[in-house]
């Protein structure tokens, strides 16, 4: 039975937590970040200045963190449309929290910022001096002696979006969620735990509109032609890994390490996809689900990748709860609820249609990946309030207002698993760890 003491209390998890610590905690003191190493937050950590100001009940913030999956659902969508339409619902923000940051140097001397990390998005862009619209909090550019605008002539110039000459300056205007933005194409040296990267590029925005944009800065992980992945080829072979903690975690702190000599050797693999309409985003191929010991019935149809319309499985760090496609949910969601016990009436919570309120045994969940299982514990796959009192499934359909093509393995069933990403063997890899 689940037990009280085991539960994962999300208010607990989101905002009792951040509210009881501060800054002055030793957990949040300045600690060395080693080799090609990084720290990676949970932006609701304790040590996160994005943390909210004031604690919400349960209920309010799991309905707050369904908003911000819907929206970044339709962000998602929207990348593997065949029309480049971003549905974006008004108001509605799209990644302006972006579950995980680390912390990045940039400059000389170096000026630290906390940059969201993105696997489904490329480029890296962040808000510089005299930036309209931008937090307080930006890069001055004056301050560094490497610092160095990019000219229309420079090859970066075209893998841009909608690249405009300023004088000789290379400017772009894009479109990120429910905001624009207008930046300077530039470089810089960027530090990473303790390696160098001079001359790297970046956007560097000088004017913004729209609550999207992380306050921060943005580090993409994707493979376009910007990332992190291309620029640093050389450095890091187009390989690195994130292992996201447990929202149980003290100090929400994981890590994200950089380059194949890091990696672990004991882990299983699955192949990436390549969807040219779509590069960036890591595609794998999932066969099959099994809810304890049966593999449920699902259309094949519902798991196939397809790069003409986008269809199929990805992993992402920005959606925090498992989106499935209709028909792929429903057979998930009839079989947990037949292993739980008919007899236990079920309630709903906002975007959760199976929750309970009396204790119950969870069913272990099983994505069956091309050569790869992901067998969930319990952690990643129910949410339970503070008191105990409502346990749900911690996944949901698609939403149906958007091109509900796409399966996304989410940060929550990711939580204490070593996830790695190696382009030149076009593999992605699965391990379990205690990411603390």
């Amino acid at each position: 039975m689940a037990t009280l003491s085991h539960v994962l209390s999300l208010s607990l998890l989101l905002f009792s937590l951040a509210h009881g610590l501060n800054n002055n905690n030793p957990q949040c003191s300045e600690t060395k970040e080693q080799g090609s190493t990084l720290q990676i937050f949970h932006v609701y950590s304790p040590c996160s200045p994005f943390r909210p100001s004031k604690p919400m009940s349960w209920e309010e913030s799991v309905l707050q963190m369904q908003a911000k999956d819907q929206a970044r659902l339709q962000f998602l969508s929207s990348l593997v449309a065949t029309k480049p339409v971003v549905p974006i619902a008004s108001g509605r923000q799209i990644i302006q929290s972006p579950t995980y940051i680390v912390k990045a140097k940039i400059g000389t001397p170096p000026q630290t910022l906390l940059m969201a990390v993105d696997t489904s998005s490329d480029a890296a862009w962040i808000p510089c001096n005299g930036c309209v619209g931008c937090s307080s909090n930006v890069f001055n550019s004056v301050k560094s002696t490497t610092y160095k605008n990019l000219g229309c002539q420079a090859a970066q110039c075209k893998q841009v979006p909608n690249p405009t000459c300023l004088g000789s300056s290379c400017s772009f205007n894009m479109t990120y969620g429910g905001s624009s933005i207008a930046a300077n194409l530039s470089q810089e040296t960027f530090t990473l735990a303790t390696d160098s990267i001079p001359g790297y590029t970046f956007g560097c925005i000088q004017k913004t509109s729209g609550s999207s944009v992380p306050p921060q800065g943005l580090l993409g992980l994707g493979r376009g032609p910007l990332s992190l992945l291309s620029q640093t080829q050389n450095l890091y072979q187009s390989t690195f890994s994130y292992c996201l903690p447990s929202f149980k975690s003290p100090n929400f702190s994981g890590s994200l390490r950089l380059g194949p000599a890091v990696q672990p050797k004991r882990i299983k693999y699955t192949p990436l996809l390549k969807n040219p309409r779509r590069s960036s985003l890591y595609y794998v191929n999932l066969n099959a689900i099994r809810v304890g010991r049966r593999t449920v019935d699902i259309p094949p149809a519902a798991l196939a990748f397809n790069p003409i319309t986008g269809s199929g499985t990805i992993f992402d760090s920005g959606t925090v709860f498992t989106r499935l496609v209709q028909p792929v949910y429903l057979a998930v969601r009839n079989e947990f609820r037949r292993r739980v016990g008919p007899k236990i009436p079920v309630t709903t919570l906002g975007g959760f249609d199976t929750c309970y309120s009396v204790p119950f045994v969870v069913p272990r969940i099983t994505f069956m990946f091309s050569g790869l299982n992901m067998t969930l514990p319990e952690d990643n796959i129910v949410i339970h309030s503070t008191a105990g009192s409502i346990t749900c499934l911690a996944m949901a359909a698609a939403p149906d207002n958007v091109n509900s093509v796409l399966n996304v393995i989410a940060n929550m069933q990711q939580q204490n698993h070593r996830v790695l990403i190696d382009v030149p063997n076009s593999r992605l890899g699965v391990a379990r760890e205690a990411c603390t």
